[in-house]
């Protein structure tokens, strides 16, 4: 049975839905909500308005929804990843488990790609299926915002629709940031970006990646596990700058491990499409003697910038910053009341997760409740082999704001799972307050890292403290023991290590 308290709280929702439903009945088909993108923040975000009885719509002119993360982004990227490490772990470690493989192992692309491509097209066909199940609206166009309450849409088989509507929710997300000297071509195949670096054909000898961030590691890597000498080129000093730097500094030996190059403190001057390949013209950062040097195929992975184009937000006095994100209050709510903008397109890291909970959040504001974002439990987690993860305050972080801090850490050597998985690189790190131990922040590196950092998030969510979670049962074997032992090293000592 429901606890009173639960009761009476699904009683109130219900009762601020009807009052809000009810309330558009001489406003004709006018909509509650019209959500502009059908991204992650966009679809969870018309999915939790049809829940709550909401009268939705979602406008979305790719055509698919999911936005980049289903299509072109964070599903095809792992599907990716996924068949690459299956391919890597038959070369280089089943005989290490006793298994012998007669004859010579082969990456078949051509099923690879069928393979990611049947992965999103089930996703993104979900997705329509949930639409219809929660009673949202689907319109296949470009949505631009013509005034307070009205979204119009080009229609993608041609003509316009107009939508009145009583708030608006812009999801429009991100698009890939232009790199001047190095121009995209995704369809010459050779200057590419991170959607062109899905479609690659066959395994190209040589590759430079011009970023040293989640994006070019991960798609690096899928191409390095097969066969690929991938040169990793960064205008900053050190990989994934805003982690933490103990972490990413193992981060890079572990790739350097696996045959990864590293050109950091380098900037790129000039490329050229010669024949069979791009010749890149490269300098220090600080200026000096330029090199050149030619790849059969390079990947620019330099950031992403909000989308914002055509939207109509200038004609609304709708206020984006100097990086193109949109203005919002704390509630989400742009200078138009009526309007509210999430995800991508906003201050924050650009994450799918981050978006989805802004989408609930906006949308639980509009329907009355008290929509919120703890961004200090907001995870990141790049999908490489190992995996690296982190949640809240960085060691350097920490330092500079002058907060005193207690430090633990456990090697997956010392794990007992982890030896017998044959899987023993990297750690794990807990930040906690000096005084009260209450958990700052977690890093991770190694097996199952993006899994594993949810009980770091789920502890931070709740004020946990290190010795609250070195003092939680964990099944033994497990991966996860080492964030236990890591936890026991921040207040006190490790038992294995």
């Amino acid at each position: 049975m429901l606890s009173s308290r639960v009761a009476s709280s699904l009683a109130l929702r219900r009762s601020a839905v009807r009052h809000f439903s009810s309330s558009n009945v001489a406003l004709g088909d006018q909509y509650d909500v019209v959500v502009v993108g059908g991204g992650p923040g966009g679809y969870v975000a018309a999915i939790k308005a049809g829940q709550l009885g909401l009268k939705t719509a979602c406008v979305e002119m790719r055509g698919t929804l999911g936005g980049t993360c289903l299509n072109v982004g964070c599903i095809p990227s792992k599907a990716l990843l996924q068949s690459s490490h299956h391919y890597h772990d038959v070369k280089t470690h089943f005989a290490d488990h006793g298994i012998q493989i007669d004859g010579e192992v082969k990456m078949d692309v051509g099923k690879m790609q069928e393979s990611k491509a049947g992965t999103v097209k089930g996703l993104t066909g979900g997705i329509e299926h949930l639409f219809k199940k929660h009673k949202v609206d689907y319109f296949k166009g470009k949505g631009s915002i013509s005034g307070p309450n009205a979204v119009s849409v080009a229609l993608n088989e041609g003509g316009n629709e107009t939508l009145d509507t009583k708030n608006v929710v812009i999801a429009t997300g991100s698009e890939v940031t232009p790199l001047p000297p190095v121009p995209v071509d995704n369809d010459g195949g050779k200057i590419v970006d991170s959607t062109g670096a899905l479609e690659i054909s066959e395994i190209p000898k040589t590759m430079a990646v011009i970023g040293g961030g989640v994006i070019g590691l991960e798609m690096g890597s899928v191409w390095s596990r097969l066969g690929t000498e991938v040169t990793v080129v960064e205008f900053m000093d050190r990989l994934c700058p805003a982690m933490d730097q103990e972490l990413t500094k193992k981060f890079q030996t572990t790739l350097k491990k696996q045959g990864f190059k590293f050109q950091l403190k380098t900037k790129v001057m000039s490329s050229v499409v010669e024949g069979d390949g791009v010749v890149l013209t490269t300098e220090a950062a600080k200026g000096g003697k330029e090199k050149t040097e030619k790849y059969d195929i390079v990947l620019v992975a330099t950031g992403r910038r909000p989308y914002t184009d055509g939207l109509g937000l200038e004609a609304l006095g709708i206020q984006t910053d100097k990086l193109g994100r949109i203005e919002v209050d704390e509630h989400f709510k742009t200078a138009v009341p009526s309007i509210y903008a999430i995800g991508d397109c906003i201050d924050g890291p650009m994450l799918a997760h981050k978006a989805e909970e802004e989408g609930i959040a906006a949308i639980e504001t509009i329907a009355g409740f008290a929509g919120h974002v703890n961004y200090d439990a907001i995870p990141g987690v790049i999908y490489t082999y190992p995996e690296v993860a982190s949640v809240g305050k960085t060691e350097e972080e920490l330092k500079e704001a002058g907060v005193s801090f207690s430090k633990g850490s456990f090697p997956f050597a010392a794990n007992s799972r982890a030896r017998a998985n044959g899987d023993t690189e990297g750690f794990v790190k807990i930040l906690a307050d000096k005084e009260t131990d209450r958990i700052l922040g977690a890093h991770i590196i190694g097996p199952n890292a993006g899994e594993m950092i949810a009980e770091a998030v789920l502890g931070m969510e709740y004020g946990a403290s290190s010795e609250d979670i070195a003092r939680t049962c964990h099944a033994h074997p497990t991966l996860s023991e080492a964030f236990k032992e890591a936890c026991m090293d921040t207040y006190d000592k490790p038992i294995h290590f």
